[in-house]
């Protein structure tokens, strides 16, 4: 299809929630018709194409739509207000789930804090289950979406209340594999800490990240009340990833959802020092490529468990970069600058 335009009345506005937490501003228009399609809606992006396009409630467009393409308003035709038009507000709440709608300062789009938001489900609890957070084991997409549609969970804590006449009225399920499934989703209830933080979800709060919070808090507790400053001011941790973390835990929501998860039995295990001296401290460490014995997370928290850092990146400041196989251009890095490369056996040997 070509690109068709029109010209509408924009009668008011809208936001969408998207899966990831989006938080989408959408025109509501007078119907039209292009290319065939009536067209009673247009996505304004973000707060900065809205400002940037000065787009305002009452307003005359010109609407565009493109093949497929959700259609979009073009420009405002400035000549045809009547001055009682009303500029658009960015909601503090998500219209969904009620929770605190954050734009980090470095990005363009808001998102819904909500770790149990109904707009966002389905992905919060792919991900929570996924390999590199609880290992679910057999607990994939499918799954997950038949659990969610008929509305057998509505939070990553549900998981951990099912019973087995629960999941045997999923589709082409069998008394074998349905224990197997409560079976995996019991034994997941002993992973490490940083782990657990990271199966959260909290917006920039990767497997390294999760693992840096584990070891500077030690449990759950600690993390749940530092202060924006006191996040801010750990290594690693800049303001946008500070107001990320330091948000998340503001959430009533995100707060129930962690006090189910507990009540169901999840360990939230405490990270114990190593007493005694520590052979690492003051030594930074960069993990890179893939470990034949050990993840690349496992060989992060021993480090930090002795006292070391362990950053996601080559730098001057790099006392050893440890390479696993396909170690990519991390390992180029580390030779430009000149950097101590160790294998696994001898990271391993190091850390004995």
């Amino acid at each position: 299809m070509g690109i068709g335009s029109q010209v509408s009345w924009q009668t008011g506005d809208h936001v969408n929630v998207g899966r990831t937490g989006a938080v989408t501003p959408v025109a509501i228009l007078e119907p039209i018709e292009i290319g065939g399609v009536e067209v009673s809606r247009a996505t304004l992006h973000n707060e900065d194409e809205i400002v940037r396009k000065d787009v305002r409630i009452g307003d005359t467009v010109i609407v565009q739509r493109a093949g497929d393409v959700i259609p979009e308003i073009v420009t405002v035709i400035t000549s045809k207000r009547r001055g009682d038009e009303k500029k658009f507000t960015m909601p503090k709440k998500c219209p969904v789930c009620s929770a605190e709608v954050m734009r980090p300062e470095d990005e363009a789009v808001a998102r819904c804090t909500g770790i149990a938001c109904p707009a966002k489900i389905k992905e919060t609890i792919v991900h929570f289950a996924s390999k590199r957070a609880m290992d679910i084991d057999g607990l994939g997409d499918k799954l997950i979406e038949q659990m969610v549609d008929k509305k057998l969970i509505s939070d990553p804590a549900d998981l951990y209340y099912l019973e087995k006449e629960d999941i045997l009225k999923l589709e082409r399920m069998g008394d074998k594999l349905a224990r197997n499934i409560l079976d995996a989703i019991e034994a997941s209830k002993h992973r490490p800490l940083s782990r657990i933080i990271y199966a959260l979800g909290i917006r920039h709060a990767g497997e390294h990240l999760s693992l840096l919070l584990a070891n500077h808090f030690k449990n759950i507790e600690g993390l749940k009340s530092a202060s924006y400053e006191e996040l801010e001011g750990i290594f690693e941790i800049g303001p946008a990833v500070a107001q990320s973390i330091h948000a998340f835990f503001q959430q009533k929501q995100n707060l129930k959802v962690i006090e189910k998860l507990k009540k169901s039995g999840v360990q939230f295990p405490k990270v114990v020092e190593v007493k005694g001296p520590k052979s690492l401290e003051g030594k930074t460490f960069v993990c890179t490529g893939t470990m034949e014995s050990l993840s690349r997370d496992e060989a992060e928290e021993i480090v930090q468990r002795l006292g070391g850092r362990a950053s996601s990146s080559v730098s001057k400041n790099a006392d050893y970069v440890v390479a696993g196989t396909s170690p990519g251009s991390k390992l180029e890095e580390a030779k430009r600058l000149g950097r101590p490369i160790l294998s696994e056996e001898e990271f391993k040997k190091m850390v004995k």
